[in-house]
């Protein structure tokens, strides 16, 4: 039904607007009212055609019915776009489009139930806003990533907030992001589905308007986290309204939310590869991917609860599900468990506690290469701050704000990144209940580990750190980045002095504290193999070399 549908409209697209009926079935609906969001709207922004009918007359609007459009700019092909129920007694269906370029659009989209159906055209502007747009990987510097809208690289700055969705209040989601913002975070992961019977050994409790279950689905006991007796054919559509006003708020702050489809906590969802399954992740495709803001994650933990196949089968999905194809991974247990060569998976979602991880990450940068495929390397668990997990007492001891910072230095000097997370000790539910941290976002004036995150954001972004990679062969010791030639940056973990080999010329030569974020008198520097006076004291330090 759907691809006849499809071809339908691509006939059509382009015409003037105006509205269209076949012999209505005996339990269409007898009227719907079709509207647009906007005549004109910014790239990167969307427009939303709403469709509003009184009397559904569908047993099931989430399964008996179908959405769907085609939009296309004047000269350019068509694009087909999937539309979703937006209520659950099906009276409302909207259909949204993210436009890339500026420009004349049209459009037409189509309510079928059975035998009826009934489609609408029209056509909107487009028009530049200055919005950031879709992060996509650099083609130019593939293990990078770069803001479509604008051209100007983005340097991935992340922390977790696994339930953030959890929260009742919403003032409380908005400030945890505006928070988060303020201190240089520009990603964050969050939940779309997943619920915990535990606190994961932090004093974190469903209490006070905070709850570890989220409910996109219609459910008999939604507050059971162990049998919620989902319908998975039929969405709670209360629960995706709040997740996209959560996604607005963030895209207006140019942050990123890394959808998380599951987690391991419960074994309470879909099964694998069922039509369920499926109709999840077509409707968040549906719902969700017209924000410019988004990127993709299978799910947490995915090994433990779905195999390779499945993951491959799934991504490869997900991608065709998407029209504009945003970043998307998958976070596994076992970093072995990476579908490195697919078209889908656009950037690693490592798991790796043990340190140093310097050298870890380089060897996962070498291992991707030889795949023939370059991809950003990403690190998004290596330890939360101040967090014992049981099965981790004895192995990896918990990781203080200063070792997670300079753990972060040794992935980015690595020519990676990273996704970190704040403490959950100032916790929810617990006193003094003024935090939660990786668990749900929530912080407060205590907690300034993301502060050293931020200065080394600032850092990066300073310089065109996209051009370098790593060259540790070119120093005594550290760590080094290089673009030879014209800019090097050395990361020393306890201060001392280095010789470093550089390429002909002058160079200017400043050292930057990690710590603080403060950059000392800068000097020349000159010679094949030229040697640093020594760091001003035996803290972790940077040396910048820029070519004059």
């Amino acid at each position: 039904m759907m691809v006849i549908l499809v071809a339908v409209l691509h006939l059509g697209c382009g015409r003037r607007s105006q509205t269209h009926s076949t012999a209505a079935a005996p339990a269409a609906p007898p009227d719907i009212a079709f509207s647009v969001s906007a005549d004109t709207v910014e790239c990167y922004d969307f427009v939303e055609v709403t469709l509003k009918m009184p009397s559904p007359g569908v047993a099931n609007p989430f399964t008996d019915a179908v959405c769907s459009g085609s939009f296309a700019a004047e000269g350019g092909d068509d694009i087909a776009v999937d539309g979703f129920c937006d209520s659950e007694d099906g009276s409302i269906y909207r259909i949204r489009f993210m436009p890339a370029r500026p420009g004349r659009y049209s459009y037409l989209v189509a309510f079928q139930n059975g035998a009826f159906t009934e489609s609408h055209s029209g056509s909107f502007q487009a028009v530049q806003g200055g919005r950031r747009g879709v992060v996509r990987v650099d083609p130019r510097h593939r293990w990078h990533f770069v803001w479509e809208g604008t051209g100007e690289h983005y340097f991935l700055n992340g922390t977790t907030a696994f339930f953030l969705m959890g929260w009742d209040d919403e003032n409380v989601i908005r400030s945890a992001i505006a928070r988060l913002d303020s201190l240089g975070i520009n990603r964050i992961r969050v939940l779309l589905d997943g619920r915990s019977d535990h606190d994961w050994s932090e004093p974190v409790k469903p209490s006070r308007g905070f709850r570890t279950q989220l409910v996109p689905w219609a459910a008999r006991r939604p507050a059971d986290v162990l049998a919620p007796q989902f319908d998975y054919t039929r969405f709670q559509c209360a629960h995706w309204q709040r997740f996209e006003r959560m996604l607005r708020f963030a895209r207006e702050r140019d942050v990123i939310i890394s959808v998380v489809f599951g987690i391991s906590d419960t074994e309470v969802r879909p099964a694998a590869g069922s039509e369920d399954e499926r109709r999840y992740f077509q409707y968040a495709a549906a719902r969700l991917a017209a924000f410019a803001n988004v990127t993709w994650d299978l799910g947490d933990d995915l090994d433990a609860y779905r195999s390779d196949a499945w993951t491959h089968e799934m991504g490869t999905a997900l991608y065709r599900m998407d029209p504009y194809h945003h970043l998307a991974t998958s976070h596994p247990r076992k970093n072995q468990h990476q579908d490195r060569t697919s078209t889908w998976f656009a950037m690693t979602s490592f798991q790796i506690w043990s340190r140093p991880l310097h050298a870890w990450m380089l060897d996962q940068r070498l291992q991707q290469e030889r795949t023939g495929r370059i991809i950003p390397q990403v690190n998004e668990e290596y330890g939360y701050e101040d967090h014992y997990p049981e099965w981790a007492n004895y192995k990896f001891p918990a990781a203080s704000a200063d070792a997670n910072r300079r753990a972060a230095w040794e992935m980015a000097m690595a020519g990676g990144y990273q996704t970190t997370g704040e403490t959950a000790r100032r916790g929810t539910g617990v006193g003094p209940d003024t935090g939660g941290g990786w668990v749900n976002g929530r912080g407060d004036s205590t907690m300034t580990m993301l502060l050293g995150y931020e200065r080394m954001a600032k850092f990066f972004t300073s310089l065109p750190w996209w051009e370098t990679d790593p060259h540790d062969d070119l120093v005594s010791n550290g760590y080094c980045l290089a673009d030879p030639g014209a800019l090097y940056v050395v990361y020393l973990e306890k201060g001392g002095d280095v010789t470093l080999k550089l390429g002909p010329g002058r160079y200017q030569a400043r050292w930057f504290n990690p710590r603080d974020g403060a950059y000392a008198l800068p000097w020349a520097a000159e010679g094949r193999e030229w040697r640093s006076p020594a760091a001003p004291d035996t803290g972790d330090w940077v040396l910048l070399l820029e070519k004059k």
